[in-house]
């Protein structure tokens, strides 16, 4: 589908906003990522159209832009369409009018928010839940934001696979610059300096500038000065003519520069605004354009020269029949962009007799490639195909017995592993059937048998919702005489922790940062977090989709509390813990008064302005109000008074 037909697509639905499905994706709203503090994170359900995984893109404020106005600038739009994971990060070290400070200290990969940047997209590609795949990173930014982008994409293009431009000024320029007379900027050259011995990968980096023909506050002289620059520092030259995109009163024209490398658009009726298309809004988001990040969705996955784009050749109807002590393999052997160059099948046993033959395929597609004479044994065909440019299929595995079958004997099973992530264990390994009549390959859980999955020599088994601790998973195999063989493995299942919100605040898993958008998904109710590692040696907890996230912090090195039912809040909160008496006899607790409130230990009258509080069964009275610090203590457990053990 092109831009032009999906901005008709985008309208449409626009304009029946009460037929639309609830979005596929999530967002993650002020999540601490790469240093960052503040970032909201979108993760899409779907999966980029080209390479492995999904791509990202890190979008950047303008100046006196908050981060919450791309909430409301349809990005989820391009990220559901081009399986983008989006990333919005709040600067750390503001300038001026809450700008990013691409004017200002040193340009470099360690120095303040290149470095922060850096980090965000290395932690976010460490996470195997976004998917990321490194060839398909992005960055773009708006205004100050996007001088920013630009100069972050030159000092890293070897991170950057391309960057989006809109209504910035030109990379090395001065504050005044951005608000003033436009300034004149050696683009390319900057750009090559700023790279410096990262510069080759300026070859395959591609760059989208953009500016609205409304804008009054940056100079629209720098549309053309950026993208000229690029194109300087990529080595390319502009294309003849130019190209109308969308529809009605939301258009753009587009100018391209050789093979995508560099195009240069003009937002038709945007003012100095990130365009969002129909029905955005926002602080410095315009509706009245098209939708420039579903416009970067399809220019990036359309002209990205660092995604291998050949698709190898497919297998099927692969097969082995012998005759005589030969074996004929037969099957079919297609490419979608060339032609199958070579069919190659390597015949071997389990005595480590190899055989290797190669063919072509015939018009339809089809080969057939027959072995010599081979000794009585059982053997294993695998079979791949390699196009023209060298890709090669996945291989195709059968087996087939030359001679009288042996005596029975049981399936022999070897290599198996099991690998734990949270509740949920995934066991594999292979499985030899010297009868070739293998039935099954059960692998049995804590919470029941499953078939595994038998493909060839290998299978693979999986199971989630695991109880916590240490348990034991069986694997057996059973061929047709019911003769079996089994394994039996070891694993520690993380089941995380159960508690309400306030409970985990208090025990610090998580923190008010994110509080609105755990609170909406699950208000009182008590929910479970799972302790996920991150790059660094560090830790976060989280729920089973990551839309309630705590901050990065050291792990726990425990990672459950022993799947009880949750945290009473007085643990390690910052609180000091039991602080005195006899631990056997009197439990004391010193932190807010909040905190003693979620505990159990205290209560309130509830007036939400100015609430007072009270040691729960003793009715002592609390110095303070919320967050004021009392200690309690209790020689039962169940009865509470202010001060200390005695």
């Amino acid at each position: 589908m092109t831009f032009k037909n999906k901005l008709l697509v985008a309208g449409t639905l626009l304009s029946a906003t009460l037929a639309l499905p609830a979005q596929a994706g999530s967002w993650q709203q002020n999540v601490a990522v790469g240093n960052f503090n503040k970032v909201h994170v979108y993760t899409p359900d779907s999966l980029s159209p080209i390479g492995q995984g999904r791509s990202l893109l890190v979008v950047l404020h303008g100046c006196t832009q908050s981060i919450d106005a791309y909430l409301s600038a349809n990005l989820e739009q391009a990220a559901e369409s081009y399986g983008m994971v989006v990333a919005v990060p709040d600067a750390m070290n503001k300038a001026g009018f809450g700008c990013w400070s691409y004017w200002q200290g040193a340009k470099s990969r360690t120095a303040g928010d290149y470095a922060n940047i850096l980090s965000l997209v290395s932690s976010m590609k460490t996470n195997s839940g976004y998917a990321i795949d490194e060839n398909q990173v992005y960055v773009a930014g708006l205004s100050s934001g996007a001088a920013f982008a630009n100069t972050t994409a030159c000092i890293a293009p070897d991170v950057f696979a391309g960057v989006g431009v809109s209504a910035g000024p030109s990379i090395g320029t001065s504050s005044s610059g951005a608000i003033g007379s436009c300034e004149y900027a050696d683009v390319a050259t900057r750009c090559q300096q700023y790279a410096g011995s990262y510069s080759g990968s300026l070859t395959d980096q591609i760059a989208s500038i953009a500016h609205g023909d409304a804008d009054t506050t940056v100079d629209t002289c720098y549309n053309r000065q950026n993208a000229e620059g690029m194109a300087g520092a990529y080595g390319v030259d502009e294309l003849p003519g130019s190209n109308l995109l969308g529809s009605g009163s939301r258009t753009a024209e587009e100018y391209l520069w050789q093979e995508g490398r560099v195009s240069m658009i003009w937002l038709n009726g945007v003012d100095h605004s990130w365009s969002g298309g129909a029905g955005a809004s926002g602080s410095y988001v315009s509706g009245s354009g098209i939708n420039y990040a579903m416009y970067l969705g399809e220019y990036f996955s359309e002209n990205n020269k660092r995604v291998d784009r050949n698709q190898p050749p497919q297998l099927s109807s692969v097969s082995a029949t012998e005759s005589s002590g030969q074996l004929t393999v037969t099957g079919n052997a297609i490419d979608a962009e060339g032609y199958v160059d070579n069919v190659d099948v390597l015949i071997n046993n389990n005595n480590g007799d190899t055989y290797q033959y190669s063919s072509s395929t015939q018009s339809d597609n089809s080969f057939s490639i027959t072995s010599a004479t081979l000794p009585d044994d059982l053997y294993f065909v695998t079979v791949t195909a390699s196009d023209d440019v060298g890709a090669v299929s996945e291989a195709s595995t059968v087996s087939v017995r030359v001679g009288p079958p042996p005596p029975p004997a049981a399936p022999v099973l070897s290599d198996v592993l099991v690998n734990a992530n949270g509740q949920c264990a995934t066991v594999t390994g292979s499985v030899y059937d010297e009868n070739q009549d293998l039935t099954a390959v059960e692998v049995t859980f804590a919470t029941g048998n499953q078939n595994a999955s038998v493909d060839g020599l290998s299978f693979s088994a999986e199971a989630c919702d695991l109880p916590g601790g240490a348990q034991t998973i069986t694997v057996t195999a059973i061929d047709a005489s019911g003769l079996s063989s089994n394994i039996q493995l070891s694993v520690d299942i993380d089941a995380g922790v159960i508690a309400t919100l306030d409970q985990h605040i208090s025990a610090g898993r998580l923190d008010y940062t994110g509080y609105s958008t755990c609170y909406l998904e699950y208000s009182t109710d008590a929910f479970k977090l799972t302790e996920q590692t991150q790059s660094g040696g560090m830790c976060v907890w989280q729920d089973d989709d990551a839309s309630c996230t705590g901050p990065v912090q050291a792990c726990s090195g425990t990672g459950s509390d022993g799947g009880g039912g949750g945290d009473d809040g007085s643990g390690d909160d910052g609180s000091g813990g039991d602080t005195g008496g006899d631990p056997a006899t009197c439990a004391e607790y010193t932190t807010a008064n909040y905190y003693h409130k979620v505990a159990g230990r205290a209560y309130s009258t509830g007036y939400y302005y100015a609430p007072d509080y009270f040691a729960s069964g003793s009715d002592d009275p609390l110095a303070g109000s919320t967050w004021g610090t009392s200690t309690l203590y209790s020689t039962d457990g169940s009865v509470w008074f202010a001060g200390n053990c005695p």
